[in-house]
């Protein structure tokens, strides 16, 4: 069976990229391990789960209204893992409703069954009906990531379990130990922590979430840690182990022993591709199951890509959906236009996103940079929110006044920063914001409160300037001459005696 491209995985890169090869009026096939999988880690194990999951404890702990109605707010008292998993079923079957009809509708050809490079353009499906030969022009692999565990590890997804296992929980933790403070671990430490669970994080590292704001991170770990959060950072761990139905300990290299009711282990993800036989299609991948690819997602095999988590960094979904666009246009010679700018998202509580350059970064680049901040408890949005932790900052160039990077955390950031990220793609200065009107009273307005701020430190600035200037232009003439009579004399050679 002849394909124009064959796509080995259903996930946000393998969706997108299915759909845009058929709208190119392609010969698409898709390859999904089983039907109920369609959407892959995302929608199943990841993405999606977490993110419905993190609404229901912020809906039945009343959290974004402790603020607003102090000590009468109400919320569900006793919180099971079965409310939190309540409306995950819904969510979940509609959009495997939807990708389900989408591929249907643009004419892909859906294969069901594990699937196994037999040859460079060749792939092997086997499912329930037997094995069939797909020959694709060519091939994107996209299946995307799954948690490590290393053997030594005793995992049992009850007390020691992973990020994939957590949404199975039978019953929610009095205590938890969650190794890793990477994106993962730290948001589902925030959402266990709000829903009252002792948590401590640990990780070998020193600053947690390094590639983000440093200020932003100081705010998020401060909440964290009036939730009763405990941060152990620079701790290698050396084992982990069970010795109870319901307890487990973790050693570290220091010698701390740490010992709660469960253990989440998010110490980074490997590549979802052991059975896929890479060797048989001449690719190699890396020590953690990850393919090389270069700017146009090609592997050293020309007509073999790769795209979304299975090529690495960044591993978000929106970046993997426009990989899998790009990487249709870049097979079949389409243009392919998109923004450089990519926001970030974290998903933690209070949610943090970014765009554009960190303080950190411009610092060290030594690109003269300005900060425009505002802070929820200035806008009105904040006050009737109940949000008065929340801030934005716009980072900008002192001399062309550029936008060089936006950062927030707090309700909606990851909603407003769009408005900034799309003020970066046209090449805006902090100038529109002064000037912009917002709807008020909503969050967006944080955007002109922060370039007020960053205006009145400007003006401030130039006061700074205008008195040096004036400072070097107050030497009177008289004292200027009698500078100039003295230095003089100091250059006439001294009268020799006769």
């Amino acid at each position: 069976m002849k394909y124009d491209i064959v796509i080995i995985g259903s996930g946000p890169a393998g969706h997108k990229a299915a759909i845009a090869a058929s709208k190119l009026g392609k010969r698409v096939a898709i390859i999904e391990r089983n039907f109920r999988g369609m959407g892959g880690v995302c929608l199943h194990k990841g993405t999606i789960p977490s993110k419905t999951m993190r609404e229901a404890i912020l809906y039945l702990t009343g959290y974004r209204h402790r603020d607003v109605y102090s000590k009468w707010y109400r919320r569900k008292r006793r919180i099971t893992m079965q409310d939190l998993r309540l409306k995950l079923a819904d969510v979940a079957e509609h959009e495997l409703e939807i990708i389900h009809d989408q591929l249907e509708r643009n004419g892909v050809e859906i294969f069901i069954g594990e699937a196994q490079f037999v040859s460079p353009h060749e792939v092997a499906v086997d499912g329930e009906t037997g094995r069939k030969i797909l020959y694709g022009d060519h091939i994107l692999v996209a299946t995307g990531t799954k948690p490590s565990r290393p053997p030594h590890i005793p995992f049992d997804g009850k007390t020691i379990f992973d990020s994939d296992e957590i949404i199975d929980l039978k019953e929610i933790p009095r205590s938890m130990i969650v190794v890793g403070g990477g994106v993962i671990g730290i948001e589902y430490a925030i959402m266990f922590a709000t829903l009252g669970v002792e948590v401590t994080v640990l990780d070998g590292r020193e600053h947690l979430l390094e590639f983000c704001d440093r200020e932003i991170i100081d705010a998020l770990i401060h909440h964290a840690r009036s939730l009763g959060m405990v941060f152990r950072m620079g701790e290698e761990v050396v084992g982990i182990e069970r010795f109870s139905d319901t307890m487990a300990a973790v050693q570290t290299e220091s010698g701390k022993r740490l010992v709660a009711d469960s253990v989440l282990y998010t110490v980074g993800r490997v590549g979802d591709a052991d059975e896929l036989n890479f060797q048989a299609a001449g690719l190699e991948p890396d020590e953690r199951g990850r393919l090389w690819c270069n700017e146009e997602h090609q592997t050293w095999v020309p007509h073999i890509y790769g795209a979304g988590d299975i090529v690495g960094f960044p591993a978000l979904a929106s970046v993997s959906m426009e990989q899998g666009r790009r990487v249709v246009c870049n097979a079949f010679n389409e243009p392919f236009e998109a923004f450089d700018l990519m926001p970030y998202g974290l998903f933690t509580i209070p949610e943090i996103s970014m765009v554009g350059k960190t303080e950190q970064q411009l610092t060290e680049e030594h690109i003269p940079y300005e900060v425009g901040a505002a802070r929820y408890r200035e806008i009105a949005r904040g006050q009737i929110s109940g949000d008065r932790d929340g801030m934005l900052k716009i980072l900008f160039h002192r001399e062309t006044l550029k936008i060089l990077g936006i950062h927030a955390i707090g309700e909606s950031a990851t909603e407003i920063v769009h408005i900034g990220q799309t003020v970066m793609s046209l090449d805006g200065t902090i100038e529109y914001f002064r000037n912009a009107v917002f709807n008020y009273p909503t969050m967006a307005e944080c955007y002109k409160v922060a370039a007020f701020d960053a205006f009145e430190k400007m003006s401030l600035d130039r006061l700074f300037e205008e008195s040096q200037l004036t400072k070097a232009n107050t030497d009177s003439p008289a004292e200027t001459e009698a500078e100039e009579v003295n230095q003089a004399e100091l250059d006439e050679p001294e009268a020799v005696e006769v």
